[in-house]
């Protein structure tokens, strides 16, 4: 009896602990993480959210990716053996061949034995691009990078046939995926010449479709994986859907998908840079080569040391963002973004407070691909391509009064680099020293040009009252109304009146489809590294009112289109460049947006990572990161030393309680 209550005291004691993981994990290298937004699905082909991207784009595999560590973006060979070149056809289209690398495998599957070679892996084949594609094709999938897609010769006529089998044959729909494919025959675009390589032939140039060829929405998909997982209802086994499983050829695997609770992802022994190591794939190898000041921060000390280093990837649901901050600053995270309510105490004059630098955290600041501005309508009569000098002096006021570096220190906590143009940091086209002269702070010349707008003092001598314009807003909250408050005190500086339109998303968005706005707040995430994915938001053909295009400011200049369509398609050299500048200084001029910040995020990292250079874009950076496990372990231990005397308490309780119940228990039996 003694024994066992000592038994108990003991137990209670170890049960002291708020690990949330196994202690067998310690020695591993599992690198762990939070996600606040489940995914909503994991086909490749149809996911453009960036929680979704966190898990697929580890699994699944493109032809081409990024370079991690070179800054302009760069294009690097993946699952293809190249970055391919274009070649222009007589007829005006455009082809770019690739060819596959032999000998890349699937991750074993069950739903690979639906193929008839009783395994549960097999090659990769061209097909499989050729599937992924006629897939995006598909108006059953939804992909929503159709329009893009498009520009491959032949992908509506293909579209068109699957529909009308679909609609006219009534056993058309119940065929075997890969049988309605094969039957609505190929895309003319697409050709498979053999299982190693295809043929991309564009309708029209478009040299940015490579970058979309290092997206999830192209990587290869198995014909057997979509089969089996939405096709084979009939056969009475109960199987999640495609979008809820991965099968890919990435460097990790799905090996569990609770997405309300936890996800964990693991080497996949199958990947080409594991199967073939001797083949020092650029996307297999930890890059030798980045930026300058890359080797100072420690981002080389890996170099061409083979990909993956994590044995793991443990991703936990987590719903609050202070308890989650919590757990990272106890070792329980690797990582972790900046909450609001800590902001202060963990970043001193943008810097790594003292107290945290202590701890060994690093931080990381990275410029997002995006830009925020604030626009105005060019379709109204006030404020757009109407009012003509008058208009424009108007906007170039407008833009003066506006301070964007104070604008991010009070909404943002200085979080954000200020615009000057449309182009980021990182993408081409960008000039660190250009300076846009209605970016800077000059109410005394933003009142001398409402005056020669015939707007002295901000009074409209019509009304013989300050001007009065609208500010349509997508958000009715409070915190929202503050946010937008600021530009509109820092316009009433001029003497102007500006009314803030406050309605909900859907509303904002069918004012701004009619037309009947003014000015309003928007910002664009970058789908491609590319400056024509910035310059063309205010190319006339892309204009929301008109055509539904992402020109939400109905933009429209002669002279910039003409400069657009001619850079566009030109490789980055000083030509583009050159084309780049004089838009840019168009821009400047006209002012259809007052740009504000591109978005700059701040994460912090323990000491025990490695390798972390964030990336910016929404693309898969896990099989560079490292940890050092045992370190990792032994600071953990040092934060979260356990306080056992309530522990000792309840095991006193336990043993008074229990013990002489034990003891009359054994003298009745006696």
């Amino acid at each position: 009896m003694r024994r066992g209550a000592a038994l108990l005291v003991a137990l209670a004691c170890l049960a002291c602990t708020n690990n949330p993981y196994p202690g067998a994990d310690d020695a591993e290298r599992v690198y762990y993480q939070a996600f606040g937004n489940p995914p909503k699905t994991l086909d490749p082909q149809v996911s453009y959210a960036s929680s979704d991207q966190a898990v697929l784009a580890n699994i699944y595999e493109t032809l081409l990716e990024y370079h991690y560590l070179k800054r302009p973006y760069t294009l690097i060979p993946g699952l293809a053996a190249a970055v391919p070149e274009p070649e222009a056809l007589p007829d005006g289209r455009v082809l770019y061949r690739f060819q596959i690398r032999p000998g890349v495998e699937f991750a074993e599957d069950d739903a690979f034995l639906i193929g008839g070679e009783g395994l549960r892996t097999r090659t990769l084949r061209a097909s499989d691009v050729e599937f992924a594609l006629k897939r995006i094709a598909d108006p059953a999938v939804n992909s929503p990078v159709i329009e893009t897609f498009r520009k491959i010769d032949g992908v509506l006529e293909f579209r068109k046939r699957l529909v009308a089998l679909r609609e006219d044959e009534p056993d058309f729909a119940a065929l075997r995926i890969d049988d309605q494919y094969r039957q609505a025959g190929p895309i003319r675009g697409v050709r498979v010449l053999s299982d190693t390589d295809i043929e991309i032939v564009l309708a029209e140039v478009y040299p940015q479709i490579l970058y979309w060829f290092a997206m999830p929405f192209t990587s290869p998909v198995p014909w057997e994986a979509v089969a089996y997982y939405d096709g084979q209802k009939h056969d009475g086994v109960e199987r999640p859907p495609f979008a809820e499983v991965a099968v890919g050829t990435g460097p990790f695997r799905l090996a569990r998908y609770d997405k309300r609770t936890r996800i964990t992802l693991e080497r996949n022994p199958r990947w080409y840079g594991a199967l073939h190591p001797e083949w020092g794939a650029p996307g297999a190898v930890y890059p030798s080569e980045g930026e300058p000041g890359d080797r100072e921060r420690g981002f080389l000390r890996a170099a061409g040391r083979e990909l993956p280093f994590l044995d793991r990837i443990e991703m936990r649901f987590e719903k609050e963002s202070i308890p989650t901050f919590t757990k990272f600053l106890q070792g329980y995270y690797d990582a972790s973004g900046i909450i609001k309510e800590s902001f202060d105490k963990v970043i001193t004059q943008d810097r790594l407070s003292p107290e945290m630098a202590a701890l060994g955290m690093r931080l990381e600041k990275s410029v997002q691909p995006t830009v925020r501005y604030l626009g105005f309508n060019m379709l109204d009569p006030v404020v757009g391509h109407g009012a003509g000098d008058r208009g424009r002096k108007l906007r170039q006021a407008m833009s003066l009064a506006v301070d964007v570096p104070e604008y991010l220190r009070v909404f943002r906590n200085g979080r954000g680099i200020p615009a000057h143009s449309p182009i980021p940091p990182g993408i081409f086209g960008f000039d660190e020293a250009y300076v846009n002269p209605f970016r800077a702070v000059d109410l005394d010349r933003a009142r001398a040009l409402l005056r020669e707008a015939g707007y002295p003092g901000g009074i409209d001598p019509e009304t013989g009252k300050p001007l009065r314009l609208s500010f349509d807003t997508p958000d009715t909250s409070s915190q929202a109304r503050l946010n937008f408050l600021f530009f509109v005190n820092a316009w009433r500086e001029l003497g102007l009146d500006v009314e803030i339109q406050a309605t909900n998303y859907n509303q904002f968005r069918q004012k701004v489809r009619n037309g009947s706005y003014q000015i309003f707040m928007w910002g664009w995430i970058a789908d491609y590294p590319d400056p024509e994915n910035f310059l063309f938001l205010l190319y006339s053909q892309m204009g929301q009112t008109k055509s539904g295009g992402p020109n939400t400011a109905n933009f429209s200049d002669e002279r910039y289109d003409t400069l657009f369509r001619e850079m566009k398609d030109l490789p980055n050299d000083d030509a583009r460049m050159a084309l780049i500048l004089e838009m840019v200084g168009l821009l400047e001029t006209e002012r259809p947006w007052i740009e504000l910040a591109f978005e700059e995020s701040y994460s912090l990292f323990h000491e025990w990572t490695h390798n972390v250079k964030p990336m910016g874009l929404a693309i898969p950076t896990l099989k560079y990161r490292d940890v050092d496990a045992p370190r990792r372990a032994e600071l953990r231990a040092d934060w979260n030393q356990p306080i056992r005397w309530p522990a000792y308490v309840l095991a006193i309780g336990m043993v008074v309680v229990i013990v002489p119940g034990v003891v009359t228990f054994f003298r009745e039996r006696q």
